[in-house]
């Protein structure tokens, strides 16, 4: 069995809380799956879960690239020297990044409201990256982003291994 789950934001890729923040428990998943991957706390979008070992390695096994796109709301205007340094890879203090698939786009049209909202400064404009990696590094393209200048302010997971995010709201699932 195979899960796509919209994790929203503040919530952990793990079925326990944790403090004050709540984990996967409260959403409804059927028992026996366990998250192929992590999502940050802060983050949001798709979380693959299943209950097939072998597909969770093959899916979150670094030897594998496994596809993983995201849109990063930014802070700053993107330059075409970053854009192109985020494409060539990154050298973070984890060694360097394979190189990445990155473009500016419009902000996504399906996006929904986030709680608590995106603080948003009038003096400081921001933009939407749309960025594939094949790697799963902790906070990779936050720390990727943050290296040319361009601080993360909101981060969605759209896709993974050919699974999208399409239709599902927040809080939803679907067998995929």
């Amino acid at each position: 069995m195979l899960i796509a789950f919209n994790k929203p934001m503040n919530t952990l890729s793990q079925f326990t809380d944790e403090g004050k923040w709540h984990g996967l428990s409260r959403f409804g998943l059927p028992s026996g799956v366990y998250a192929a991957g992590r999502l940050d706390r802060d983050s949001e979008g798709l979380l693959l879960l299943t209950d097939d070992g072998k597909l969770q390695a093959r899916i979150t096994s670094p030897r594998t690239k496994t596809p993983k796109t995201y849109f990063a709301m930014v802070e700053g205007t993107p330059s075409a020297d970053a854009l192109a340094a985020l494409c060539a890879g990154i050298t973070l203090k984890d060694g360097p990044t394979a190189p990445a698939e990155v473009a500016q786009v419009d902000a996504p049209d399906w996006l929904w409201p986030r709680d608590p909202p995106v603080r948003h400064r009038k003096t400081v404009p921001d933009a939407w990256l749309r960025l594939t990696i094949t790697e799963g590094r902790n906070r990779q393209v936050r720390r990727m982003c943050a290296h040319v200048g361009l601080p993360v302010l909101r981060l969605i997971r759209w896709s993974v291994a050919g699974h999208a995010l399409v239709d599902l709201a927040p809080g939803d699932w679907r067998a995929v």
